[in-house]
């Protein structure tokens, strides 16, 4: 198993890189049921463009290598069926508001979670890293009335919000790091004891987690924030 998270972002030219060790592996758990081609849940929940997010993200890691998307786009207000995971060797999660993400995938946590346990990788990009944490950071600007963020990346939130998210990652996500200025948010979530550790993972960057060591592939960083007797302790993860 392994959970692919991806801070975001969209290339001019697209290589696939942050997508080629996703696909990788829906191919291989594809080939050992005898599918060429793996087939690929692809989820978008987004009020009005869905379909075209789920074409940008099935565009995008189309240089990785050859999949069939399954896609299953709809509102921010539209239920999810459970078919849209049926038969599938990987998951891909896209992005948009972290809430809405949440909330219409949460009747799906535990069958996620055994798919991801029987072998099918996930991809969360955006919203998709964020809700896979087992503390889902899903949004807020501010803790009482102290601003920890602008106000624009707050995801129609003001208070900074931890849910419970889909939990294939232990660590709190954070996306869009370097791009929206996103550190300081994960830095107090750490801080403030609301969760215990945290990652950010810049765009154009993928934070694999599977067996072995976390790894890491892309053009930006990935952060951590831990906390330490004097504070917190901010550091890159090294690819």
């Amino acid at each position: 198993m392994s959970v692919h998270l991806v801070g975001g972002g969209w290339q001019d030219q697209p290589d696939g890189e942050v997508y080629r060790a996703f696909v990788a592996e829906a191919t291989t758990r594809a080939a050992a049921a005898g599918r060429a081609v793996p087939r690929v849940a692809v989820i978008a929940v987004r009020d009005g463009d869905g379909d075209e997010h789920a074409a940008k993200l099935i565009e995008h890691a189309g240089p990785a290598g050859a999949f069939e998307p399954v896609v299953t786009a709809g509102g921010q207000d539209d239920e999810i069926p459970a078919a849209a995971f049926d038969g599938v060797d990987g998951i891909m999660v896209g992005g948009g508001l972290t809430p809405a993400y949440r909330d219409r995938l949460e009747p799906h946590f535990e069958l996620i979670r055994a798919l991801v346990l029987a072998g099918a990788p996930y991809l969360g990009f955006s919203a998709g890293a964020a809700i896979a944490a087992t503390h889902a950071i899903v949004g807020g600007w501010r803790i009482g009335d102290v601003e920890i963020a602008a106000e624009d990346i707050g995801e129609d939130l003001d208070e900074l919000a931890v849910r419970p998210g889909i939990g294939l990652f232990d660590i709190s996500v954070d996306v869009h790091v370097a791009q929206w200025g996103a550190l300081s948010r994960l830095v107090a979530a750490v801080e403030s004891g609301l969760v215990d550790a945290g990652v950010g993972v810049d765009e154009g960057t993928v934070l694999i987690a599977g067996s072995g060591a976390l790894r890491v592939a892309g053009s930006g960083s990935v952060w951590s924030a831990t906390r330490v007797d004097q504070g917190v302790l901010v550091r890159t993860l090294g690819r």
